[in-house]
Parts: structure tokens; sequence; C-alpha cells
């Protein structure tokens, strides 16, 4: 499960740690230490013309292109896809065949700890497009979970797919859709993260400030 995370790299940062060629002058990308399902955040995928890396403004909790309303998911959680079932269930499956993303993060909390690396990480990540009965086009997207490494077992047991930068082109580019990086579904390295108590106020998606994550003393 990845209910929560944080995203404290500025645009600049963005931009050097995934090889982006610009950021639109239009995403407001303002640090968030809370993370929340529903609110909208930069994600990146390759550009269907270029194949360039871009990074794109979608809603956290996946709305599929066949929903005939927002309220066909009401209580039906979407922010999470399990990687055993991407392969196999069709609201996953076309995503993740041909709309695989980076979901750029610094920290992801788990209900008492969270997973922490010192350089900005990308979760893996898939996502769809719904018409809207406007005629928008609504972007979202869902963080792929799987089984936890030794150190997220302790207090969970999911922990989201962490996509290492040498795979970035592999996880983003549709080459085969027949063959997905399946692969690449696999827990992250647990001697590379650290765990440490958090405050208890990251339960309040409106509490955004730094000091949620910070280390104890």
């Amino acid at each position: 499960m990845c209910g929560r995370y944080v995203r404290k790299s500025d645009k600049q940062r963005l931009v050097e740690a995934f090889h982006l060629r610009t950021v639109p002058d239009s995403v407001a990308l303002a640090p968030n230490y809370n993370v929340a399902p529903t609110t909208f955040q930069p994600v990146i995928r390759a550009d269907k013309e270029t194949g360039e890396r871009e990074l794109v403004m979608m809603r956290w909790g996946m709305v599929p292109h066949f929903a005939k309303s927002l309220a066909d998911f009401k209580g039906f959680s979407t922010i999470n896809a399990k990687s055993e079932a991407v392969t196999t269930k069709p609201m996953w499956r076309g995503p993740f065949q041909r709309r695989r993303c980076l979901v750029p993060a610094d920290d992801f909390y788990e209900w008492v700890r969270p997973g922490s690396r010192p350089e900005p990480f990308a979760f893996g990540g898939i996502w769809d497009a719904w018409k809207e009965p406007d005629g928008g086009l609504l972007q979202s997207f869902a963080i792929i979970t799987t089984d936890p490494n030794e150190l997220t077992a302790t207090v969970h047991n999911r922990m989201p797919v962490m996509v290492k930068p040498s795979d970035y082109d592999r996880w983003l580019t549709p080459d085969d859709p027949e063959r997905p990086p399946v692969d690449l579904l696999r827990p992250y390295d647990a001697g590379e993260m650290t765990a440490y108590p958090v405050d208890p106020r990251v339960g309040n998606v409106h509490n955004k400030e730094p000091s949620l994550c910070e280390k104890p003393g």
C-alpha cells in the first residue's frame, strides 16, 4: 500500500534527476510533504511523438477510459495497482502495456514509519485518460505496489514499486506492448533505504509542512 508520499524536489531538481528537456512554466511545483490521493501531481511519461520524457500533471487515483462516470469508482480505491494484477485485470492491463509513467518522490509513508532515500526517486506508475462529460480529458495515475522488502515488511505487507534510473527508459517506452517489463515489479533493495518515526499529524491531509517527515532529534 502506498497512500501518502513526499515530493520536495523543485522543477530544476526534477529536470536534472529525470533528464527532462523542460518543465512548462504553467506547472506549479511547490513542495508537498503529505501528498494525498485525488490531488494532481507531476508524473513523467514518454512523449507520444518524440519519445522524450515529459512532465504532466495528473490526478492520483486512476480513472480508466471506459468509466461512465466518476461515481462508478466511489468507495473503490484506484490509487494503487497490485503488481500481480497489472497483466491480467482489464483496468490495469492496457495502461501497463502502453501507458507506464514515473511518479517522482523523495519519501513515502507507511503507517508508523516511512521509507526514504537521499535522492529523488520514482515509483512505477500507470496512467489513463477519461473523457469528462463536458468534453475535457482527465488524466490520472496509479502507483504499482509489490511484495515488501525486509525493511517495509516490519510495518506493511506491500510496498510501492521503485524504478531504478537505469531502467527509466525501459519502463517508459512501450516497445512491445505484449511483453511489458514484468521483471521490474520487484521489491527495492532494503539496504538502500532508511526508516524512522514521523509526526503522527501526517494522518491529516491538511498538514503539509516539512516538519512532518523530519528525523527525530
